[in-house]
């Protein structure tokens, strides 16, 4: 039955495509194919952000504000729990690290991602984040984006290029339905999932960052994610300010980024004790929310407290439900231990188990980072008085730009999302000094450094890309003909009567590469018949020019024929057995083949 339901459905989607071909260009279909994109990641931005909110406001709703509460102890471990469960028993997939997920489809996957993750995510990340995973749903969404995008073009069986622009197009529909920031959305795409913008991405793009962005008003109403109004306009003279604010951001970034890498790899060492990396993350985090409320989910209520604020009495409010209740006199203390600790808390949610992004907790460090540096340069008169309440604005910003090296997301994000655009120069001032600080420390972003030490990451620099893009697989000839070390001259040309290489690889049993003969350079004893019993081919074989592992990236494969000018090369996994050649004829004439494909409009 199901092979029938199979045979069915995949010759509906062939008549299908056909009538799509005949009626309808591919330029249009994957506009129209990006209108749907951006619909349907907003609907998903906006059902897990009201699964957040609701599952929030029962959990949360009865608490007494002027003490502390001994239930954040249990709340975030219990979703952490219920979340692992999820991803074990229904999902039965790795579903963490949306954005660098996505990276990697898009460099080693041909930009294909699976169908669950158009929706396991949303349900994975909601139940985290609504229990108080200190984390957030960006991630989760872009990647649902990105994977309605990918299998969409599946089913109409769109070629690479094509499929890698749909997937861009759900990321950028997902930032610009989350935060109704399609300008956002777009320069998203640009810096951290680095597709280029050509007349031929660009229009797909733009359509389903503004679909997004519309349908989420529709669905939620006119209010931003933010609310903020300006009360003291930017002047000149905090040039200096806005300057060091945006190295003090370049050095929190470094701190995150660092962090969150130790934080990691310490458990990546629990892969294998589930229930250990549980208890450990668990008790962690629901240790800091209990002492820091604000770590509690995405903590944008907090951001909100901190960009509205105008006096010590709006920003007490950070205080509540906490043991530092009343205590006014602890309110820097306190924002410094968040700042401190908000990484931690990121880091003990998903390292025990949940499910969540860093987009958020950069946007919330970076508010808290630029408030804290506003706050202390006026407590000690460093400078000209500056507006906290705008410098935790630009704090957003700058962390953001460090953390994901994407100044202009930092910019249009915040911009857009508080309609801040008085702030614009300042913003960019903050945003490229955070951005510049960072480059010095770290050359990736947290979310492509995994794949930069892989050499799997894509960057704009179209000659990087192609190599990044191709397979080592789709090079790798594996029809050959091989012979063992003791075999006779006779047999040997016998096999090169019927090889289509120069090359005769020598194997043992075990199918270890020994050596390899080289036809061009036997052709003195080939066509002597009397010395067919003399040779074998252990004594006709050679060392190759060089080996490559089939782990080995598309760039260092290039550098290995251009230093060693061989035409053959063959590839070994990691025992030492022979998986096939390479040619350099067809290596380079697929180069070039994709470079002149990635060059079209």
């Amino acid at each position: 039955m199901k092979d029938a339901s199979t045979d069915i459905s995949s010759s509906w989607l062939s008549r299908l495509n056909v009538l799509r071909e005949h009626y309808i260009s591919e330029r249009m279909l994957v506009l129209v194919l990006a209108f749907w994109i951006g619909l349907l990641a907003a609907v998903a931005a906006f059902v897990l952000h009201s699964i957040i909110r609701q599952i929030g406001y029962f959990l949360t709703s009865s608490f007494n504000s002027e003490s502390y509460n001994w239930l954040y102890l249990v709340y975030p471990v219990v979703g952490i729990f219920l979340t692992m469960l999820f991803i074990k028993y229904v999902v039965k997939d790795n579903i963490s690290h949306g954005i660098t997920r996505i990276l990697y489809a898009i460099s080693s996957n041909r930009s294909r991602l699976k169908v669950h993750n158009t929706w396991t995510s949303v349900i994975a990340s909601a139940i985290t984040i609504g229990f108080g995973g200190s984390v957030g749903a960006e991630a989760p969404i872009v990647l649902t984006g990105s994977a309605i995008g990918s299998n969409l073009g599946k089913v109409f069986g769109l070629d690479r290029k094509t499929m890698m622009l749909l997937v861009g197009c759900g990321a950028a529909g997902a930032i610009a339905g989350i935060f109704k920031a399609p300008i956002a959305g777009l320069v998203f795409t640009l810096e951290v999932l680095m597709i280029d913008l050509t007349m031929a991405s660009l229009m797909p793009i733009l359509v389903s960052c503004v679909t997004a962005t519309c349908f989420t008003y529709i669905l939620s109403g006119g209010d931003a994610l933010f609310t903020f109004h300006l009360d003291d306009e930017w002047t000149i003279e905090r040039i200096p300010a806005c300057i060091f604010l945006g190295v003090f951001c370049g050095l929190v970034s470094l701190y995150f980024i660092r962090t969150m890498s130790f934080c990691e790899g310490v458990f990546a060492r629990l892969k294998n004790h589930t229930y250990v990396k549980l208890i450990l993350g668990g008790a962690l985090l629901s240790g800091l929310i209990f002492l820091f409320p604000a770590l509690f989910g995405e903590g944008y209520d907090s951001i909100n407290l901190l960009i509205n604020g105008t006096d010590e009495s709006d920003w007490d409010a950070i205080l509540n439900n906490s043991l530092f209740a009343g205590h006014s006199h602890w309110l820097i203390i306190y924002i410094a231990l968040v700042l401190l600790t908000k990484v931690f808390a990121t880091s003990a949610t998903n390292g025990a188990g949940g499910c969540g992004g860093t987009f958020a907790p950069s946007l919330f460090v970076g508010c808290y980072s630029g408030f804290l540096f506003s706050r202390l340069w006026n407590i000690y008169q460093i400078g000209v008085h500056v507006p906290e309440k705008n410098f935790a604005l630009m704090g957003m910003a700058g962390v953001m730009s460090g953390v994901m090296h994407a100044p202009l997301t930092g910019i249009f994000l915040i911009a857009e999302l508080t309609s801040g655009y008085s702030l614009f120069l300042p913003l960019m001032i903050v945003s490229v000094s955070s951005f510049l600080t960072i480059n010095i420390f770290e050359s990736h972003s947290i979310y492509s450094a995994r794949l930069a030490k892989e050499g799997k990451l894509i960057t704009h620099h179209t000659d990087h890309a192609v190599l990044t893009l191709m397979q080592l697989s789709s090079v790798v000839e594996k029809d050959y003909l091989s012979v063992e070390p003791d075999t006779e001259l006779r047999d040997i040309v016998n096999k090169i009567s019927r090889s289509h290489t120069s090359i005769i690889p020598v194997l043992d049993a075990g199918g270890i590469l020994q050596g390899e003969i080289d036809i061009t350079k036997i052709r003195n004893v080939v066509f002597r018949i009397e010395l067919y019993h003399h040779f074998t081919a252990r004594q006709l074989m050679q060392e190759p020019a060089a080996v490559l592992s089939d782990q080995s990236p598309m760039t260092d494969v290039m550098k290995v024929f251009e230093k060693t000018h061989a035409d053959w090369l063959p590839v070994l996994d990691n025992e030492s057995r022979l998986e096939g050649y390479i040619s350099r004829q067809r290596l380079f004439t697929q180069y070039r083949k994709m470079v002149a494909d990635m060059s079209e409009e």
